[in-house]
Order: C-alpha cells, then structure tokens, then sequence
C-alpha cells in the first residue's frame, strides 16, 4: 500500500480528523539515517505526525518544523513538513539500542526521547515564525504533541502514532491518526470518542491486520466525510542551488579562507544523505559573484 493521508470532518462537523498510512516514509528515513528500532519508531512517529499536521497549514509556502529536545540518549528528533505533507527528519544520535518495555513489550522511545521540550514552529511567511514550546511529558511522541495542542493552541485533540519494526529492522507498517474537537463539539460526542477509545488497541494493530486509515477512523468516529486524499512522501528540498546560498551567506571572508585552503570543499545534508562538492575555482566565481 502506497503511503497516504485523508483528512475530513465526523460527527455532523463536531470533529475534524487526519489519518495516514506512513511506511514507506519511515522506512525511507530508516535507510538514509540507519537507525536502530527505538530511533526508528521515535523518528517515523514524529514523520507520521509532522505529514498530518503539515496537512493544517493554509498556504503553499508554509512550512512546520516539530522539535523535540531531550536529554534522552537520543538527544533530539527533528522534522521538518511543508502543506502539501512532503516531510523529513534527523534525529541526533540514531544508533541508541533499548531493550523493550516489560509492561507491553513495546519499544521504549519515552526513555530515548527523555525529559526536556517540544518545540512547534510554523513559518507562515511573516516577520517572525510562529513558535509553541511545551514541556515534554513522556516522550513517547504521541502524547506530547496532545499535551501541546491542548496546551499551547487550546485545541482538545487525541493523536495516535505507531511504528512497527521487523526483526531484520525494517519498517513493516506505520501510521497515525489525530482527532480535534471543535469549540461546539457536545458532551455526547466527546462521550462517544472517550468509549471507543477506550476499546481501541493500537494503530500498528490495526495496520497489521490489514485496516486501512479510513476504517481505523470509523472505528473512533461517526458520520465520517472524507474531504482530502493526498499522497505523502519524505521529500528533502536541498539542491545545489540552495547549497549555493548557503555558502554565499557565509560571506566573503569565509569563503576566502576556503579558497586559500586549496581543497574542494563538501557539504553534506543531514536530511537526506547527499554531498554536495565544490571546487577551488567554483568558490572562486561564487566570491566574485557576492
């Protein structure tokens, strides 16, 4: 199944939810960062999240970074969406190896996180970006980002992520969901959405046994309107254009010293993977060029 996010409205417009089915992402940022299971599942949750959340933003020029920064052995996770639900990540130290949880035999990404904060930042095009900051309460991904919204956009919203690792340590399924009340959602409704959570497992459950983001959804909501449908990808937007300016941010000097050096000069992205090379004489005509 090819990865996808549906978003819409439940519960006669009380409700607006995303879902998505995200392996192929998770799976992908697996290979470009070869992470271990724990660094796996702490990076594909906050993927899965950051496509849906990129999914909220209004123009086509927006884009959302989520950060988490804790004292954790995996230090930090960061991601990066835009609003077409194009999203990539880094997390600082991918080679963390955690035995599991003996309370469910799940993979303890709370402990890999740690303690420290969220940080939400939109960059809408304005002066200053936008940025919400909240304490990390479990760093298990899924609940921090609840306790943000409730807390620092006042939006009641219950997330679900998960991840579900092979043993030979690729990704087998990935996906997530997340559900806001509206400022008039009625007390039946959030009765409603508290007792089928209450039933439900976990999304890698459901995933593994076939279910599909849209029937997950029908399992927690009512009178469900699909009004969006869109493939999403990990998608890093660097090119040799872009290294260009950031080599000419540097300045005149900077690149001076590079050029008396005598080597080329290589710059590598940390989101994706790729080296970009740079030879004396192409530092040269971008000094010249300043």
């Amino acid at each position: 199944m090819e990865d996808y996010l549906v978003q819409g409205m439940a519960f006669n417009n009380e409700v607006r939810f995303f879902a998505a089915y995200s392996s192929k992402i998770v799976e992908d940022a697996r290979k470009i960062h070869d992470t271990t299971p724990v660094c796996t599942a702490a990076l594909g949750r906050t993927l899965t999240a950051g496509a849906m959340m990129g999914a909220m933003l209004k123009n086509d020029s927006d884009l959302l970074t989520i950060r988490f920064n804790g004292d954790g052995p995996a230090k930090s996770v960061t991601v990066t969406a835009d609003s077409k639900s194009n999203v990539k990540g880094i997390i600082s130290n991918p080679h963390v190896e955690l035995p599991v949880r003996e309370s469910d035999n799940h993979m303890d990404v709370g402990r890999a996180i740690g303690h420290g904060t969220l940080s939400v930042i939109r960059d809408t095009g304005l002066k200053d970006p936008y940025v919400g900051q909240t304490q990390i309460v479990s760093g298990e991904i899924a609940e921090d980002l609840t306790y943000y919204f409730a807390n620092s956009e006042q939006i009641p919203t219950v997330i679900g992520l998960g991840v579900l690792v092979e043993k030979d340590w690729s990704v087998k399924h990935a996906g997530g969901f997340i559900i806001q009340l509206l400022p008039f959602a009625s007390e039946e409704t959030i009765s409603a959405i508290e007792d089928a959570l209450s039933k439900f497992k976990s999304v890698t459950d459901y995933l593994n046994d076939g279910e599909i983001p849209e029937v997950i959804m029908e399992r927690l909501l009512k009178d469900i309107v699909i009004e969006d449908k869109r493939p999403i990808q990990y998608k890093c937007n660097c090119d040799r254009k872009r290294v260009t300016k950031a080599l000419i941010s540097l300045g005149h000097k900077e690149l001076q010293s590079m050029i008396v050096d005598g080597e080329p000069v290589n710059l590598h992205c940390d989101f994706c993977g790729k080296d970009y090379e740079f030879s004396i004489d192409e530092l040269k005509l971008i000094d010249e060029n300043i």
